[in-house]
Protein backbone atom coordinates (compact mmCIF):
# COMPACT_ATOMS: atom_id res chain seq x y z
CA UNK A 1 0.00 0.00 0.00
CA UNK A 2 1.25 3.17 -1.19
CA UNK A 3 1.60 6.61 1.32
CA UNK A 4 -0.95 8.60 -0.19
CA UNK A 5 -3.36 5.42 0.31
CA UNK A 6 -1.72 5.25 4.07
CA UNK A 7 -3.12 8.07 4.63
CA UNK A 8 -6.48 7.37 3.51
CA UNK A 9 -6.32 4.61 5.81
CA UNK A 10 -5.66 6.98 8.86
CA UNK A 11 -8.24 9.62 8.08
CA UNK A 12 -11.19 7.01 7.32
CA UNK A 13 -10.41 5.37 10.79
CA UNK A 14 -10.85 8.75 12.62
CA UNK A 15 -13.62 10.21 10.87
CA UNK A 16 -15.41 6.55 11.39
CA UNK A 17 -14.50 6.13 15.08
CA UNK A 18 -13.15 2.74 14.63
CA UNK A 19 -11.08 0.11 12.54
CA UNK A 20 -13.97 -1.76 11.58
CA UNK A 21 -16.10 1.57 10.23
CA UNK A 22 -12.91 2.31 7.90
CA UNK A 23 -12.36 -1.14 6.86
CA UNK A 24 -16.38 -0.90 5.67
CA UNK A 25 -15.87 2.56 4.06
CA UNK A 26 -12.80 1.69 2.07
CA UNK A 27 -13.78 -1.93 1.50
CA UNK A 28 -11.13 -3.27 3.22
CA UNK A 29 -10.78 -6.41 5.23
CA UNK A 30 -10.10 -5.01 9.28
CA UNK A 31 -6.46 -6.71 9.54
CA UNK A 32 -5.36 -4.91 6.57
CA UNK A 33 -6.63 -1.62 7.94
CA UNK A 34 -4.53 -2.31 11.43
CA UNK A 35 -1.94 -3.71 9.71
CA UNK A 36 -1.32 -0.27 7.66
CA UNK A 37 -1.93 2.32 10.48
CA UNK A 38 0.43 0.10 12.48
CA UNK A 39 3.27 0.60 9.43
CA UNK A 40 2.15 4.24 9.56
CA UNK A 41 2.51 4.62 13.19
CA UNK A 42 6.01 2.60 13.02
CA UNK A 43 7.24 4.56 10.07
CA UNK A 44 7.08 8.05 11.67
CA UNK A 45 7.77 6.81 15.11
CA UNK A 46 4.90 7.84 17.20
CA UNK A 47 1.44 7.07 18.60
CA UNK A 48 -1.04 8.25 15.88
CA UNK A 49 -4.54 6.68 18.06
CA UNK A 50 -4.51 5.14 21.75
CA UNK A 51 -6.52 1.91 21.27
CA UNK A 52 -9.18 0.82 23.60
CA UNK A 53 -11.58 -2.24 24.26
CA UNK A 54 -14.20 0.06 23.68
CA UNK A 55 -13.08 3.75 21.61
CA UNK A 56 -10.22 5.03 19.41
CA UNK A 57 -9.08 8.44 20.71
CA UNK A 58 -6.42 10.24 18.23
CA UNK A 59 -3.18 11.32 20.10
CA UNK A 60 -2.31 15.06 19.49
CA UNK A 61 0.21 13.87 17.30
CA UNK A 62 -2.84 12.42 15.60
CA UNK A 63 -4.77 15.60 15.21
CA UNK A 64 -2.43 17.29 13.66
CA UNK A 65 -1.53 14.62 11.00
CA UNK A 66 -5.57 14.06 10.60
CA UNK A 67 -5.85 17.95 9.88
CA UNK A 68 -3.56 17.90 7.16
CA UNK A 69 -3.73 14.36 6.03
CA UNK A 70 -7.39 15.64 5.54
CA UNK A 71 -7.03 18.68 3.92
CA UNK A 72 -4.30 16.48 1.20
CA UNK A 73 -7.18 14.48 0.55
CA UNK A 74 -9.76 16.96 0.06
CA UNK A 75 -7.41 19.06 -2.39
CA UNK A 76 -6.38 16.00 -4.40
CA UNK A 77 -9.78 15.33 -5.18
CA UNK A 78 -10.64 18.64 -5.72
CA UNK A 79 -7.72 18.57 -8.41
CA UNK A 80 -9.70 15.51 -10.08
CA UNK A 81 -12.84 17.36 -9.93
CA UNK A 82 -11.21 20.52 -11.65
CA UNK A 83 -9.20 18.18 -14.42
CA UNK A 84 -11.67 15.74 -15.91
CA UNK A 85 -14.97 18.02 -15.26
CA UNK A 86 -16.45 21.35 -16.78
CA UNK A 87 -19.07 21.69 -14.21
CA UNK A 88 -19.45 20.87 -10.89
CA UNK A 89 -19.85 17.28 -10.13
CA UNK A 90 -19.55 14.73 -7.00
CA UNK A 91 -21.95 14.84 -3.61
CA UNK A 92 -22.36 17.59 -1.38
CA UNK A 93 -23.98 17.10 2.22
CA UNK A 94 -26.03 19.63 4.08
CA UNK A 95 -28.04 19.70 7.30
CA UNK A 96 -30.53 22.10 8.41
CA UNK A 97 -33.59 22.43 11.28
CA UNK A 98 -36.88 20.21 9.99
CA UNK A 99 -38.99 23.07 9.43
CA UNK A 100 -36.57 25.53 7.97
CA UNK A 101 -35.18 22.72 5.81
CA UNK A 102 -38.86 21.89 4.40
CA UNK A 103 -39.98 25.36 3.59
CA UNK A 104 -36.45 27.24 2.48
CA UNK A 105 -33.48 24.83 2.43
CA UNK A 106 -35.22 22.23 -0.33
CA UNK A 107 -36.00 25.02 -2.43
CA UNK A 108 -32.86 26.34 -2.66
CA UNK A 109 -31.35 22.78 -3.26
CA UNK A 110 -33.94 22.07 -5.97
CA UNK A 111 -32.91 24.90 -7.57
CA UNK A 112 -29.03 24.29 -7.44
CA UNK A 113 -29.81 20.80 -8.76
CA UNK A 114 -31.53 22.57 -11.78
CA UNK A 115 -28.25 24.49 -12.52
CA UNK A 116 -25.70 21.84 -11.53
CA UNK A 117 -27.46 18.72 -13.57
CA UNK A 118 -24.12 16.42 -12.10
CA UNK A 119 -24.54 17.22 -8.78
CA UNK A 120 -25.80 15.14 -6.06
CA UNK A 121 -26.71 16.24 -2.90
CA UNK A 122 -27.77 14.22 0.83
CA UNK A 123 -30.08 16.80 3.08
CA UNK A 124 -30.26 15.88 6.47
CA UNK A 125 -33.34 17.65 8.20
CA UNK A 126 -32.74 17.09 12.12
CA UNK A 127 -33.91 19.35 14.91
CA UNK A 128 -30.63 17.66 16.75
CA UNK A 129 -27.47 19.14 16.41
CA UNK A 130 -25.38 17.30 13.52
CA UNK A 131 -21.87 17.89 14.16
CA UNK A 132 -20.52 18.84 10.42
CA UNK A 133 -16.82 16.10 10.78
CA UNK A 134 -18.24 13.66 12.88
CA UNK A 135 -21.48 12.89 10.09
CA UNK A 136 -19.29 14.05 7.36
CA UNK A 137 -21.30 17.18 6.20
CA UNK A 138 -20.44 20.06 4.00
CA UNK A 139 -22.93 22.90 5.10
CA UNK A 140 -25.45 23.34 7.94
CA UNK A 141 -27.81 25.86 8.68
CA UNK A 142 -28.19 26.44 12.32
CA UNK A 143 -30.92 28.84 14.23
CA UNK A 144 -29.38 30.44 17.44
CA UNK A 145 -25.91 30.65 18.74
CA UNK A 146 -23.11 28.36 17.96
CA UNK A 147 -22.54 25.42 19.79
CA UNK A 148 -18.73 24.96 18.08
CA UNK A 149 -17.04 28.63 17.55
CA UNK A 150 -14.25 26.74 15.23
CA UNK A 151 -16.74 26.79 12.79
CA UNK A 152 -16.91 29.60 9.97
CA UNK A 153 -20.64 30.93 10.01
CA UNK A 154 -22.07 33.71 8.05
CA UNK A 155 -25.59 35.14 9.20
CA UNK A 156 -28.13 35.26 6.71
CA UNK A 157 -31.38 36.42 9.16
CA UNK A 158 -32.69 36.40 12.46
CA UNK A 159 -36.06 35.14 13.67
CA UNK A 160 -37.83 35.43 16.82
CA UNK A 161 -39.49 33.24 19.63
CA UNK A 162 -43.00 34.59 19.07
CA UNK A 163 -46.19 33.76 21.55
CA UNK A 164 -49.72 32.93 19.52
CA UNK A 165 -53.23 31.79 20.07
CA UNK A 166 -56.18 31.40 17.90
CA UNK A 167 -59.00 33.57 18.00
CA UNK A 168 -61.14 31.07 19.18
CA UNK A 169 -59.04 30.76 22.70
CA UNK A 170 -58.20 34.36 22.45
CA UNK A 171 -61.89 34.71 22.78
CA UNK A 172 -62.72 31.88 25.34
CA UNK A 173 -59.92 32.84 27.31
CA UNK A 174 -58.78 36.48 27.10
CA UNK A 175 -55.53 37.72 25.56
CA UNK A 176 -52.61 38.50 28.39
CA UNK A 177 -51.74 41.91 28.70
CA UNK A 178 -48.18 40.48 30.58
CA UNK A 179 -46.13 37.42 30.51
CA UNK A 180 -46.97 37.06 34.19
CA UNK A 181 -50.35 36.15 33.15
CA UNK A 182 -48.82 33.44 31.26
CA UNK A 183 -49.43 30.99 34.29
CA UNK A 184 -53.23 31.47 33.90
CA UNK A 185 -53.19 30.17 30.87
CA UNK A 186 -53.30 26.48 29.21
CA UNK A 187 -49.74 26.55 27.26
CA UNK A 188 -48.76 23.54 24.29
CA UNK A 189 -45.24 23.57 24.25
CA UNK A 190 -42.57 21.00 22.34
CA UNK A 191 -40.57 18.53 24.12
CA UNK A 192 -37.31 20.10 23.42
CA UNK A 193 -38.59 23.74 25.92
CA UNK A 194 -37.64 23.89 29.05
CA UNK A 195 -40.46 24.82 31.72
CA UNK A 196 -39.03 28.69 32.19
CA UNK A 197 -39.76 31.28 29.05
CA UNK A 198 -37.36 34.35 28.75
CA UNK A 199 -38.92 37.51 28.13
CA UNK A 200 -37.79 41.37 27.66
CA UNK A 201 -35.75 42.77 30.12
CA UNK A 202 -34.63 39.21 31.77
CA UNK A 203 -37.95 38.75 32.79
CA UNK A 204 -39.02 34.94 33.00
CA UNK A 205 -41.58 33.22 33.43
CA UNK A 206 -42.13 29.83 34.93
CA UNK A 207 -44.72 27.42 32.96
CA UNK A 208 -46.84 24.41 33.30
CA UNK A 209 -47.70 23.10 29.50
CA UNK A 210 -51.12 21.42 29.45
CA UNK A 211 -49.76 19.60 26.47
CA UNK A 212 -46.33 18.89 24.85
CA UNK A 213 -45.18 17.84 21.49
CA UNK A 214 -42.08 16.79 19.69
CA UNK A 215 -43.65 17.57 16.24
CA UNK A 216 -43.81 21.29 15.50
CA UNK A 217 -46.70 20.70 13.11
CA UNK A 218 -48.66 18.69 15.73
CA UNK A 219 -48.45 21.96 18.02
CA UNK A 220 -49.43 24.42 15.69
CA UNK A 221 -52.62 21.81 14.90
CA UNK A 222 -53.56 22.26 18.80
CA UNK A 223 -52.96 25.94 18.92
CA UNK A 224 -55.23 26.80 15.41
CA UNK A 225 -57.56 24.36 17.05
CA UNK A 226 -57.71 26.63 20.54
CA UNK A 227 -56.39 24.58 23.01
CA UNK A 228 -54.08 26.84 24.67
CA UNK A 229 -51.04 29.60 23.86
CA UNK A 230 -47.87 28.14 22.54
CA UNK A 231 -44.13 30.23 21.39
CA UNK A 232 -42.89 29.28 18.25
CA UNK A 233 -39.93 30.48 15.74
CA UNK A 234 -41.30 33.34 14.25
CA UNK A 235 -40.65 31.81 10.74
CA UNK A 236 -43.19 28.87 11.76
CA UNK A 237 -46.33 30.85 12.24
CA UNK A 238 -46.00 33.44 9.53
CA UNK A 239 -48.10 31.90 7.17
CA UNK A 240 -50.75 31.38 10.28
CA UNK A 241 -50.61 34.89 11.27
CA UNK A 242 -51.42 36.01 8.00
CA UNK A 243 -54.21 34.00 7.50
CA UNK A 244 -55.46 35.16 10.79
CA UNK A 245 -55.28 31.32 12.26
CA UNK A 246 -53.11 32.53 14.89
CA UNK A 247 -52.88 35.64 17.00
CA UNK A 248 -49.59 37.65 17.57
CA UNK A 249 -49.14 37.96 21.49
CA UNK A 250 -47.18 40.34 23.37
CA UNK A 251 -44.90 41.09 20.59
CA UNK A 252 -43.46 43.87 22.76
CA UNK A 253 -42.03 41.58 25.36
CA UNK A 254 -40.27 39.30 22.76
CA UNK A 255 -36.34 38.70 23.43
CA UNK A 256 -33.55 38.78 21.44
CA UNK A 257 -33.95 37.66 17.90
CA UNK A 258 -32.01 34.67 17.13
CA UNK A 259 -29.66 34.53 14.51
CA UNK A 260 -30.22 32.45 11.77
CA UNK A 261 -26.54 31.36 10.44
CA UNK A 262 -25.08 29.17 7.12
CA UNK A 263 -21.71 27.59 8.91
CA UNK A 264 -19.07 25.18 7.10
CA UNK A 265 -15.48 23.82 8.31
CA UNK A 266 -13.88 26.73 6.65
CA UNK A 267 -14.12 29.18 3.94
CA UNK A 268 -10.27 28.72 2.39
CA UNK A 269 -9.37 26.07 0.06
CA UNK A 270 -13.29 25.03 -0.46
CA UNK A 271 -13.68 22.27 -2.74
CA UNK A 272 -16.11 24.07 -5.96
CA UNK A 273 -18.92 22.15 -4.99
CA UNK A 274 -19.33 23.52 -2.02
CA UNK A 275 -18.14 26.88 -2.60
CA UNK A 276 -20.60 27.20 -5.55
CA UNK A 277 -23.63 26.05 -3.22
CA UNK A 278 -22.08 28.18 0.16
CA UNK A 279 -21.94 31.08 -2.42
CA UNK A 280 -25.26 30.44 -4.04
CA UNK A 281 -26.67 30.22 -0.31
CA UNK A 282 -25.83 33.16 0.97
CA UNK A 283 -26.97 35.03 -2.04
CA UNK A 284 -30.42 33.76 -1.82
CA UNK A 285 -31.29 33.20 1.96
CA UNK A 286 -30.99 36.70 3.21
CA UNK A 287 -34.41 37.45 0.60
CA UNK A 288 -36.29 35.39 2.70
CA UNK A 289 -39.90 37.05 3.87
CA UNK A 290 -39.49 35.38 7.23
CA UNK A 291 -36.63 36.96 8.52
CA UNK A 292 -37.22 39.67 11.21
CA UNK A 293 -35.62 42.86 11.90
CA UNK A 294 -33.14 42.56 14.87
CA UNK A 295 -34.29 46.05 16.53
CA UNK A 296 -35.86 45.22 19.58
CA UNK A 297 -38.92 47.07 20.76
CA UNK A 298 -38.62 48.53 24.16
CA UNK A 299 -40.84 46.47 26.40
CA UNK A 300 -43.00 49.08 29.07
CA UNK A 301 -42.08 48.99 33.01
CA UNK A 302 -43.99 45.87 34.04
Amino acid sequence: MDRFEELQVFVAVIQQGSLAGAARLLQRSPPVITRTLSALESRLGTTLIERTTRQLAPTEAGWRLFEQARQLLSDYHSALDSAHHSGLQGLLRITAPVPFGRLHIMPLVNAFLQQHPEMQIEVVLSDSYQDLIENGLDIALRIGELQDSSMVARKVGSVRSTLVASPDYLQRAGAPSHPSELTQHAVITSLRHTREWRFAQDLRVRILPRLRVNDIESQLETLRGGQGIGRLLSYQVLGDLREGRLIHLLPEWEPAPLPVQLVTQRVKNMTPKVRQFWEFALEQLPSLPCFVADKLKAAPDS
